[in-house]
């Protein structure tokens, strides 16, 4: 397992790399037991109402009339990935991801920045609402459920930020894919990883813009990226979608048009909000080890090396929570 982040690593010649926006290609390479429990029980505690011990609890929360630069601001600033979306009377009306803001700025709702807007970063981010990208109608759990009922939730509807309301539908607390991947620490999984990973990299290169790496995330739905240098052909760092997020939550991205354009403001490099720090892990280690290093470094992804310290694939805070459903 890695000790440290890692300053480059070479990709093996045997990995599949997806780099193009152009294409999707989709690969089925797991397969899930719907109709079955998740075999969570060995690992925590089963009461009534557990999920409330592992939430992220107040929610942080915005009213779907906020202009979209308060959610990215907002998600800056308390370092979050996801805002719970209320009405007037504070319930739940639905949620904004900082995948909802990479879809505004790299995908279909990139149209509304132009089309409606013109190109400009101001009205486009002071004009328009929350309630323009966000969910409207969230999956949620009730503040009673168990953390075997989240588990089940988040697995088969494929999201990783659920929001906990009371029988009156205001908003307690969320749970997310980190909360529960926290719990696995120290627990040993029973999967290998290299069972798990994804063996598609979906990667971005250090001199292409952010507004392709945008693309590539909300084409492909993954928050984070390895960063290739086109020169060596390594991975030099990882860009997430809160890296673009605190990109413009920050305002730096202000800072750097000469005008009003958003096109000028996502012609940013990857290399200027990157993280150079890499966290790998072996291909042959269980799981479990994987949700302990997403712990101990705060991170929702590891790259995969095979023995000769060579990237073949990902595994991200999903992955480990799919294995817990797979077959």
């Amino acid at each position: 397992m890695s000790k440290r982040p890692r300053t480059t690593i070479r990709i093996s010649p045997k990995a599949n790399i997806v780099s193009s926006p152009s294409i999707r290609k989709v690969e089925v390479y797991r397969y899930l037991r719907v109709d079955a429990e998740p075999n969570w029980s060995q690992r925590v505690r089963e009461r009534e109402g557990e999920i409330m011990t592992i939430a992220s609890r107040p929610p942080v929360t915005i009213t779907f009339t906020s202009p979209i630069i308060s959610a990215v601001e907002l998600m800056y600033k308390r370092r979050v990935r996801g805002l719970v979306v209320v009405d007037a009377r504070g319930a739940l009306k639905g949620t904004v991801t900082a995948m909802d803001f990479i879809g505004y700025l790299g995908g279909p709702s990139y149209n509304i920045v132009q089309e409606r807007h013109g190109g400009d970063i101001y009205k486009a981010l002071n004009s328009e609402t929350v309630e323009s990208i966000m969910n409207p109608t969230p999956v949620y759990i009730l503040i009673n459920a168990r953390i075997t009922d989240a588990l089940r939730v988040m697995v088969l509807n494929g999201i990783g930020f659920l929001p906990i309301i009371d029988k009156q539908g205001l908003p307690q607390g969320v749970v997310t894919e980190h909360d529960i991947v926290r719990h696995l620490v120290n627990k040993e999984i029973s999967v290998k990883v290299t069972d798990v990973m994804t063996s598609n990299l979906v990667v971005t290169y250090s001199d292409d813009s952010i507004k392709r790496a945008a693309q590539l995330m909300s084409l492909y739905g993954f928050r984070r990226l390895p960063v290739v240098s086109r020169e060596e052909g390594t991975i030099v760092g990882v860009v997430s979608a809160l890296d673009i997020v605190s990109y413009f939550g920050s305002h730096a991205a202000f800072s750097v048009i000469t005008g009003r354009s958003m096109e000028e403001a996502l012609s940013t490099k990857v290399a200027e909000v990157m993280s150079k720090e890499v966290y790998t892990i072996r291909d042959s280690e269980d799981v479990g080890t994987a949700a302990e290093l997403m712990n101990k470094f705060n991170t929702n992804s590891l790259i995969v090396i095979d023995e000769a310290g060579e990237a073949k694939g990902i595994i991200t805070e999903r992955d480990v929570l799919l294995a817990l459903a797979l077959r």
